[in-house]
């Protein structure tokens, strides 16, 4: 289990393999000087904590597992993803969300077809 440092003044525990994925994402969108913001849950009786990541915020990031996690190129391409949508980037006690999928509307149908 791993950690997470916000400012010196909160601290969240990540899974070490979802923090070494976060730490990729957090590297790549601030060395393009790209803020997002991060959702986060919270064991304090609040659902979740929302974290704006930007290059003026100082971040720590612990890791205390003794093998350095394998990387999944499709979980850090999902996660820059859904960190530069709208909503940021939500993790969950269990990984990451899912994004919220918007309902296709289907196209008329043209005359004659």
């Amino acid at each position: 289990m791993g950690r997470l440092i916000y400012r010196d003044r909160a601290t969240f525990d990540i899974d070490d393999r979802l923090l070494a994925h976060l730490r990729i994402v957090i590297m790549n969108k601030l060395r393009r000087n790209e803020g997002f913001m991060l959702q986060l849950p919270v064991n304090e009786g609040v659902r979740q904590a929302s974290l704006w990541i930007h290059a003026s915020n100082a971040l720590v990031l612990q890791f205390y597992g003794g093998r350095e996690p394998a990387i999944d190129r499709e979980l850090v391409d999902q996660m820059m993803h859904d960190a530069s949508g709208a909503d940021g980037l939500t993790l969950t006690g269990s990984g990451v969300a899912s994004p919220q999928t918007t309902p296709v509307r289907p196209t008329p149908a043209r005359p004659g077809r």
